[in-house]
């Protein structure tokens, strides 16, 4: 049962990180209006499963006044609230508080910061830091996110084990980390990924919706368009099994969606992401209607 809508409030971003699985950029396109959000909060209220609200992105707070006012529409309509930021805005403590206060006294839930060294290389003034002492000051707490720099399993002897799974650092290798962070990764035979290990894509608890209209059951991997078909609609229509990429990925992962539209694929991939993507990638084309939008996946407009 669908809970949970993550708003996509922007595709910018100030900051163009390695690990990022939207391939956000300071160029990316496509940004919520305050009508397309109160058409998306009506739609989500029409449901009647829906409990909480996020704004993540890109980077929200480049659209500051309009997510105040979409978390102002959230809570008229008795949704919860969290957000989601990178601190590009927190440049000192008493800063930090002005940024901050509005979301504290709007009794937003979940305020969730980026605290890793895609985002920070230095500690001194570090803007997570000077976030949470902000937050403390107003009465808060805040959530960090950390992803770290991803790293091979390494045996007793010191050595990289053979077909080991990635450790530590929580990356998931899709969008812009399959182009910059997989060189020496140890990696996995393409038939072991014979399932999806991150998402619920029979009975999703929760879905991505950006502002071109993309309901993102996976980044990149699509319900539908909810500009075209109500959000309520494609929700109460929605079966997985049916879905054209989510059927064979929830019937035998990876491996199945590869071998039924006949993939021509490398002998073995990072983790089951990183082969779901490429695999993804390259039908693009074929379904435009359940995967997207291209910037997702690095394509770049001609």
């Amino acid at each position: 049962m669908l809970r949970s809508l993550h708003l996509l409030l922007t595709y910018s971003c100030n900051y163009e990180c390695d690990h990022c699985f939207l391939y956000c950029s300071p160029s990316s396109e496509g940004t919520f209006t305050l009508d397309q959000l109160r058409k998306v909060l009506d739609e989500a209220a029409k449901l009647g499963t829906i409990e909480s609200i996020y704004f993540e992105g890109g980077e929200p707070f480049l659209y500051y006044p309009i997510m105040l006012e979409g978390i102002k529409m959230c809570h008229e309509r008795d949704f919860r609230t969290g957000v989601v930021t990178n601190l590009y805005w927190a440049n000192a403590i008493e800063d930090a508080i002005v940024w901050l206060r509005p979301l504290v006294e709007m009794n937003v839930e979940d305020i969730s910061i980026s605290d890793d060294i895609f985002h920070f290389d230095k500690e001194e003034g570090k803007p997570s830091s000077l976030a949470m002492s902000a937050l403390k000051e107003l009465g808060r707490k805040g959530n960090r996110i950390c992803i770290e720099m991803p790293k091979a399993v390494i045996d007793a002897n010191g050595e990289q084990e053979k077909g080991s799974p990635v450790v530590g650092g929580n990356t998931m290798f899709r969008g812009r980390a399959v182009e910059k962070l997989i060189e020496k990764m140890p990696r996995t035979h393409w038939k072991e990924f014979i399932e999806c290990p991150y998402e619920n894509l029979e009975n999703p608890s929760r879905v991505h919706l950006d502002a071109l209209g993309n309901i993102h059951l996976c980044q990149g991997l699509l319900m539908g368009n909810m500009w075209k078909t109500p959000l309520s609609e494609l929700v109460e229509k929605y079966n997985g099994e049916e879905h054209p990429i989510c059927g064979p990925l929830i019937q035998g992962g990876p491996s199945l969606l590869a071998r039924k539209n006949n993939f021509k694929h490398e002998e073995s991939y990072v983790d089951a992401c990183h082969f779901c993507y490429l695999v993804r990638k390259a039908m693009i084309d074929k379904y435009p209607e359940f995967l997207g939008p291209k910037q997702v996946y690095g394509i770049k407009k001609k």
